[in-house]
């Protein structure tokens, strides 16, 4: 009797989004990006000049997605939607990335000191020649964060490798004075415009 196959890949490797698929009891497999010998599959993640903040991030999240299914079809994997994501906080109409270092991460964290800022994040579904795509645009605001709380927040690395320097879902929640949006696009994965994806491409949803 032949294995069940995922009702989509996750080309992802945040365990966030793994987090919120599997809270809306979604069967997948996490799809890695990594390049296979003579073929590249990651994506090149930056900005094109002049590009504005919410092209950047639909456009990141279906390069994504069309990598992961052309990596699916280069390894022989059974064929299958195949889901892609991409946050980025924005700043007075700038992305402001991830940090480079402690250094930076303090820079991002007092800029959004006692400011609102916004998070887009967009989702791509991928099968074959479809493509499909959905964005949540989410406003954050911060209270005011003094030097010593954002050392203290920076000492524990939970605001590492994350857009805008922080994790909405962990100790940086109590930054958060007033949201307005998708709790879960800040995260990393609007489940609202997830699940509309989903029932597109008829894969079971709640």
């Amino acid at each position: 009797m032949s294995a069940i196959q995922p009702r989509i890949y996750l080309a992802s490797q945040s365990p966030r989004r793994r987090e919120l698929l599997k809270q809306i009891g979604v069967n997948f497999e996490v799809l890695l990006l990594r390049s296979d010998a003579g073929r590249r599959m990651d994506v090149d993640e930056t900005p094109h000049a002049g590009e504005l903040p919410e092209d950047y991030v639909q456009r990141i999240c279906r390069d994504k997605a069309t990598a992961g299914y052309a990596a699916l079809r280069y390894r022989g994997l059974p064929p299958a939607p195949v889901l892609a994501a991409d946050t980025a906080v924005i700043l007075d109409g700038k992305i402001l990335g991830k940090p480079d270092d402690a250094a930076h991460a303090t820079e991002l964290l007092r800029l959004l000191s006692g400011r609102e800022h916004q998070v887009l994040t967009g989702v791509a579904l991928a099968m074959g020649e479809r493509l499909e795509v959905e964005m949540s645009v989410s406003t954050v605001r911060f209270v005011e964060l003094d030097k010593d709380r954002i050392r203290r927040y920076l000492f524990t690395g939970e605001g590492k490798d994350k857009a805008g320097g922080y994790a909405i879902q962990g100790l940086a929640g109590a930054f958060v004075a007033n949201l307005s949006g998708s709790y879960s696009g800040v995260v990393g994965l609007p489940l609202c415009e997830t699940v509309e994806l989903l029932k597109r491409f008829n894969i079971p949803t709640p």
